[in-house]
C-alpha cells in the first residue's frame, strides 16, 4: 500500500507550478484567524499531530471566491495513534488547556469553530499527505490540493458538495487531468460520470 501511495504522490510531486495556484484567493477572504493557524502549527511542533490540512468550505476558499462558512474543518494525522481505535482526545485537551471551548463536535480556537477529523480512508490521508503550504498572513498552513478537495466533496456527495465542484469546474480553479487519475486511484470514476451527466452535460 505504501509503495502504490508514493506512486500516486509522484504525480503532484512532479507537477510544475503546483504552489503558484495557491495564494491570491485565501489572502482575500479565507476567514482563518492567524492565532488559530498559529495554534495548529504549534500542536504540530509540540508532536501533538504529525501533520494537518484544512479542507472542507474553508480549504475550497484558498482556490475559489471566498464563501460564507461557520466552521473550519481541519484534518489531522495524529503522531501517537496507539491502536486501531484513533481517539482526538489528545489534540482536545491540547486545546482546552489553552484556551479552546469545547462546543460539541467543534473546538473553539478565538472565535473560529474548528472541527478536527482523522481520515477515514485513502482519499483523505493522501490528501493530508499531499497537502501544500501557503501563507496566511506570514504564518504557513497547509491546504488541500483543489484535485483532492473535489474528489472528496463527489465521494461525499451532498448538495452543498455538488454546489462547490461546480464553482471548482467554472473557475476552471481544477486541474482535471490531475482530478481523473485520483478519481481512477481511488474508484470515483463513477461519481464523476454520474455528476458530469447530472449537472454538465448539455451546458455548452
Amino acid at each position: 500500500m505504501a509503495a502504490a501511495t508514493a506512486s500516486r504522490l509522484s504525480l503532484w510531486d512532479s507537477t510544475l507550478g503546483l504552489y503558484d495556484r495557491v495564494g491570491s484567493q485565501c489572502l482575500q477572504g479565507a476567514g482563518i484567524v492567524r492565532a488559530t493557524i498559529e495554534t495548529l502549527n504549534q500542536m504540530q511542533a509540540d508532536g501533538v499531530i504529525a501533520h494537518y490540512a484544512i479542507g472542507g468550505a474553508v480549504g475550497a476558499t484558498f482556490y475559489l471566491e471566498p464563501a460564507a462558512t461557520l466552521d473550519v474543518d481541519v484534518f489531522v494525522l495524529l503522531s501517537n495513534p496507539g491502536t486501531a481505535l484513533v481517539s482526538l482526545t489528545p489534540v482536545y485537551e491540547y486545546l482546552k488547556a489553552r484556551g479552546g471551548i469545547e462546543d460539541r463536535e467543534h473546538i473553539v480556537l478565538g472565535d473560529w469553530p474548528v472541527q478536527f477529523l482523522v481520515p477515514s480512508n485513502e482519499l483523505e490521508r493522501e490528501a493530508v499527505a499531499a497537502s501544500v503550504p501557503v501563507d496566511v498572513e506570514g504564518v504557513r498552513t497547509w491546504v488541500m490540493l483543489a484535485e483532492h478537495l473535489v474528489a472528496i466533496a463527489l465521494s461525499t456527495g451532498r448538495a452543498k458538495d455538488h454546489i462547490r465542484v461546480l464553482q471548482f469546474i467554472d473557475e476552471k480553479a481544477v486541474d482535471l487531468q490531475m482530478l481523473q487519475a485520483i478519481l481512477k486511484n481511488h474508484g470515483l470514476l463513477s461519481k464523476w460520470q454520474q455528476f458530469d451527466h447530472k449537472f454538465l452535460e448539455g451546458r455548452g
